[in-house]
């Protein structure tokens, strides 16, 4: 038996998951998972933790280490330098990662009968990840569905949204200060580099919305 007042959000402790997660409360209950994937910096899944206690929310962390045993990038190698070059992924750029992630979700969540899931990806602002990308999930969703004969519904209510605009959304939601719980730098710095692209692009969407970041006041 499904429960369509649930949802399941993929928290991984930033900014645009924050955001997912407030979203998805004013729908219902809420189970939030994460990922250890063996990223280089613990910070993320303790921001999501503290994201989920400050909600209220069951949260689960998925253990993942198959990711940076399979990969070689920026965020699961503190010998690789984070970097963007032209006509290039960007180093930080983990193949098969929302696509493994969102499969693992839709395994969990048939399982506590949820058919909701929630993604923070965007594709506005999808740093040219291409599984941030709205077909992406959209093929990604058939798939599911059909794999497990189940009716998930990967929504992602980012996907067309700037840093601006999302940071609008959270003062809307009356949720502004859950940012001050995140954590977006490539680097795992406290307080945030501000140099990297991660935290260039969240610097850029309060500057834009006009709106103080919370994050940076709580330091």
């Amino acid at each position: 038996m499904t429960n369509a007042q649930k949802s399941l959000v993929l928290l991984s402790g930033g900014q645009d998951s924050a955001t997912c997660l407030a979203i998805a409360l004013q729908q219902g209950d809420v189970h939030a998972v994460g990922f250890d994937y063996g990223q280089r910096h613990r910070v993320e899944l303790q921001a999501a933790g503290r994201l989920a206690a400050e909600a209220g929310v069951a949260f689960e962390v998925i253990e993942l280490p198959i990711i940076s045993q399979l990969t070689t990038n920026a965020l699961t190698r503190h010998d690789q330098v984070i970097e963007v070059k032209s006509g290039e992924l960007p180093s930080t750029f983990v193949d098969g990662r929302n696509m493994v992630f969102l499969t693992f979700a839709a395994i969990r969540a048939k399982q506590l009968g949820i058919q909701r899931i929630y993604s923070g990806v965007c594709q506005t602002d999808f740093s040219g990840y291409p599984d941030c990308r709205d077909v992406f999930v959209k093929s990604l969703n058939v798939t599911l569905n059909l794999a497990m004969g189940y009716d998930f519904v990967l929504d992602t209510p980012l996907m067309w949204l700037t840093k601006a605009d999302t940071v609008r959304l959270m003062a809307n939601l009356k949720r502004l200060d859950w940012y001050r719980l995140t954590h977006t730098c490539y680097d795992g710095q406290v307080p945030p580099c501000g140099q990297c692209p991660a935290c260039k692009l969240r610097a850029a969407g309060f500057a834009e919305a006009g709106i103080a970041d919370p994050l940076l006041d709580a330091q």
